[in-house]
C-alpha cells in the first residue's frame, strides 16, 4: 500500500480515492501525529468519514479540545465525529468562555451542538446563520438543519421568536422550505431579512395583487423587482415604477452622468442591506454606453505625451497592486499616477492641480476632484475590503479590491 504521505503531494491534487480505499487506522494514527503536516492531517480526516475506528476515538476527542492544535484539523475533526454526546460539556464551555482565537472553532462548535440537538446553541446558531460571510452562514444554517432534525421546526420557532432580524429570517426560510407564503417579509424592517424574501417570492400573481394593495414605499419596490425577476417584462417593471411615482434615493451633488454609471455598474449586485430603490431605478433606465478602454488609454496618452508630461504605459488596477482587479488603469505620470475609469470618461489624481488635469479635460475626460470625489452614495452598499458600507464616488469609479 502507497504511504499516505505520496497520496497527499506538495503540489497538486491529492489521491482521494485512493485515501478513502486507506487503511482507516492507518489514516488516525496519521491524524493524531502532530509532527505530520497539518494539511495533509485534515486530508485523512475528511478520508475517514463514515469509518473511524472506535478505538482512536478517544485521541481525536482530545485532538478537538487541544487549544495548541491547528484549528483547520480541529474543525475537520468536529465534522467527522458529529453525533459524539461527551463532547458537549467542551462545546457549551466554547461560548461561555470564548475560544483561543483559532478562526472557525466557535462556528464548528456552535454547529456541533445543532447537530447534537442542543436547543440552548439555537439563539446564537441564527446570528451565525444570518452572517454575510457564506462560509459562516452555511455552518449556521447546517447547526439548525441539526435542531430541527431533532426537535421539528415549530418547536425551534418557538424557541427564537421573531424580535430579533436573525429569528425572522430562520422564520422566512422555514416558511419558504414548507411551501407557504413568503409575501409579508417583503415588508420587514430589516432591509436583509426582506431582501431574502424578495429572492424567495415565486408566485408573479402574488405579486401584482400586494402591489394593487398599495403597499409601502419599500414593500412596493421590492415587490416590482422580484416581479421582474420573475417575469423579466420590463415593460411591467416601468409600468409599475411609474405608478408608484418613479422611488429614487436622493444624493446630494451627484449629477445625472455619475448617477447612471454608478447605479448600472452597481445596483444589480449591490449587497443585502441596501436601499432596494437603486435597484429598481438600473431595471428602470438605460445604462450608459461603456467606452473602449483601448480608446481611451490611448488618447489619455497621447493627450499627456502632447502636453509634455512623459505618461508611462498604462497598468490595469490589478497589475498595478500586484494582485486582484479593478475599474480603472493607472497612467505614471512623473510624480503623479494618473488613473483612468473603464466606467466612463473619468480621471483623476492625487493632485487635483496637476497638469495632467488640464490635459485630460481638454481631451474629453472628465476630472474627478476631491470634493465629487468624496460624495458618499447613500444607500448603496457595496463589498469594499470586507466591509458592506455605502462607498463615495472616487472609490466607486476606481474601484479596486485585492
Amino acid at each position: 500500500m502507497r504511504k499516505i504521505d505520496t497520496l497527499i503531494p506538495d503540489r497538486g491534487q491529492p489521491d482521494t480515492d485512493a485515501l478513502r480505499a486507506h487503511d482507516p487506522d492507518a489514516l488516525a494514527r496519521y491524524v493524531l501525529d502532530p509532527g505530520k503536516a497539518w494539511w495533509r492531517r485534515r486530508i485523512c480526516a475528511h478520508a475517514l468519514a463514515g469509518r473511524v475506528p472506535e478505538a482512536r476515538v478517544p485521541g481525536l476527542l482530545e485532538r478537538i479540545r487541544d487549544e495548541d492544535e491547528t484549528a483547520e484539523v480541529r474543525i475537520a475533526l468536529l465534522d467527522l465525529l458529529p453525533g459524539r454526546t461527551e463532547l458537549l460539556p467542551w462545546l457549551r464551555e466554547v461560548e461561555r468562555r470564548g475560544e483561543d482565537g483559532a478562526y472557525g472553532v466557535a462556528e464548528a462548535a456552535l454547529k456541533a451542538r445543532g447537530l447534537l440537538g442542543d436547543r440552548t446553541a439555537a439563539r446564537a446558531l441564527a446570528t451565525l446563520a444570518a452572517s454575510p460571510w457564506q462560509g459562516r452562514r452555511e455552518t449556521g444554517e447546517a447547526g439548525l438543519d441539526g435542531l430541527v432534525a431533532h426537535h421539528g421546526a415549530d418547536a425551534i420557532l418557538a424557541e427564537l421568536g421573531e424580535d430579533r432580524p436573525e429569528d425572522r429570517r430562520f422564520a422566512l426560510l422555514t416558511r419558504h422550505r414548507a411551501g407557504r407564503d413568503v409575501l409579508p417579509y417583503l415588508a420587514d424592517p430589516d432591509r436583509g431579512v426582506a431582501h431574502l424574501a424578495e429572492s424567495l417570492v415565486t408566485d408573479p400573481d402574488g405579486l401584482r395583487a400586494l402591489l394593487a394593495e398599495a403597499p409601502g414605499p419599500e414593500t412596493a419596490v421590492r415587490a416590482a423587482c422580484a416581479l421582474h425577476r420573475l417575469t423579466g417584462d420590463a415593460a411591467e417593471t416601468r409600468r409599475i415604477d411609474e405608478r408608484i411615482g418613479r422611488p429614487r434615493t436622493g444624493v446630494e451633488g451627484l449629477d445625472e452622468e455619475l448617477r447612471r454609471v454608478i447605479v448600472h455598474a452597481y445596483a444589480p449586485w449591490c449587497e443585502r442591506q441596501s436601499d432596494p430603490r437603486w435597484r429598481l431605478e438600473a431595471l428602470c433606465t438605460e445604462p450608459p454606453g461603456r467606452p473602449d478602454p483601448d480608446g481611451q488609454l490611448a488618447r489619455a496618452t497621447a493627450a499627456l505625451t502632447a502636453a509634455g508630461l512623459a505618461p508611462g504605459p498604462p497598468v490595469a488596477a490589478g497589475d498595478h497592486h500586484q494582485q486582484g482587479e479593478g475599474t480603472y488603469h493607472v497612467i505614471p505620470c512623473g510624480d503623479e499616477d494618473v488613473r483612468i475609469s473603464v466606467l466612463g470618461r473619468f480621471a483623476t489624481g492625487h493632485d487635483d492641480r496637476h497638469p495632467a488635469r488640464r490635459a485630460l479635460e481638454e481631451a474629453g475626460f472628465r476630472w474627478i476632484d476631491g470634493a465629487t470625489g468624496g460624495i458618499r452614495v447613500t444607500g448603496l452598499c457595496v463589498y469594499y475590503f470586507g466591509g458592506r458600507e455605502p462607498l463615495d464616488v472616487d472609490s466607486l469609479l476606481f474601484y479596486w479590491q485585492d
